[in-house]
């Protein structure tokens, strides 16, 4: 078998955006697998849901708003603390940037190593890294939930449990029903779980399930439009998550080592998930993470750009 180019290095085709109404003055931004936003137009101000990777990226999205809405962008929210994600937070000039308590942390242990490795994995997304100034830091923290309101528009921000990583809030805007989920759900679209916590995230997406939302926008992959949709995407994202862990788990009981892990985890994984977007490059952070959760340690160990390299060449060379 020949060597796997490195995580998405070699992902350098354009994606298409798509920019969807999802409700009253709810958008959906999406790009054919890469990482998504989301819009909510209050009564006086806009909320964007996720920042982008770069300053640069995120003048399309912003771009887009302004042709739905002449309202101020006054909020945006970091749903976790990912550089994908949040990097991009530097061109809503004036916003108040919000994200948990969890999350906070998480940048401030981890943010700069991850930083460099997620620029190390995503050279398309990053090609505009010359924009970004340093980390994103929020300007608003919380520690389980808050409200804000645009207007007379509540939009709820919930940490509903660990999952993605230890911070990971979704925003819920109850007057139509519609759920903004960042990366607790992807819809066909491999789960990143580097950071994740396995053994909590199925009750967490139980959480979210019991919300019986009417529209979900995921991490990745298309807005899930109804409920048979949002179901759909929340028992894709439980059986990507249940048959990767129960199958590590499985090998460190047999005590195999890391590689073989891996390799007994492609047998499960490749034939129901291996068309999905990112899968090639998540699977080994996604196996190395559960072999460590599957031996006991809970609290992720920080991805460095070398400690990517090195685990690459280990388990995909």
């Amino acid at each position: 078998m020949t060597a796997k180019g490195f995580a998405s290095t070699a992902d350098l085709g354009e994606k298409k955006v798509s920019f969807d109404q999802i409700g009253p003055g709810l958008y959906a931004y999406t790009a054919e697998g890469d990482p998504n936003s989301g819009v909510i137009v209050g009564d006086d101000s806009v909320m964007i849901v996720d920042a982008q990777a770069t300053p640069a990226m995120a003048q399309d999205l912003i771009a887009r708003v302004t042709k739905v809405t002449d309202k101020p962008i006054k909020y945006v929210l970091l749903t976790h603390y990912h550089a994908v994600r949040v990097l991009g937070a530097s061109a809503f000039k004036g916003a108040e940037i919000l994200a948990s308590d969890m999350a906070r942390a998480m940048i401030a242990e981890r943010g700069k190593q991850d930083m460099d490795s997620e620029i190390g994995r995503f050279p398309r997304l990053f090609r505009a890294v010359e924009t970004i100034p340093g980390l994103t830091w929020p300007t608003i923290t919380f520690p389980d939930q808050m409200s804000v309101w645009l207007g007379r528009r509540e939009v709820r921000i919930v940490h509903i449990g660990r999952g993605h990583t230890a911070g990971d809030v979704i925003a819920a805007v109850p007057d139509a029903g519609v759920v903004f989920s960042g990366d607790l759900v992807e819809y066909k679209s491999a789960c990143y779980c580097g950071d994740a916590h396995f053994a909590d995230w199925p009750a967490t997406l139980d959480n979210l399930a019991e919300m019986k939302a009417n529209a979900i926008v995921p991490g990745r992959g298309a807005a899930l439009t109804t409920p048979q949709m949002v179901h759909d995407g929340i028992a894709l994202t439980g059986d990507f998550l249940s048959t990767l862990f129960g199958s590590v788990k499985d090998s460190v009981g047999k005590g195999l080592s890391l590689k073989e892990a891996f390799d007994a985890a492609r047998v499960v994984m490749d034939p129901k998930f291996g068309s999905f977007a990112i899968y090639e490059h998540c699977l080994p952070f996604n196996v190395s993470r559960a072999y460590d959760e599957a031996r006991g340690i809970d609290w992720p160990v920080i991805w460095t750009a070398e400690r990517d390299r090195e685990m690459w060449a280990a388990l995909q060379g």
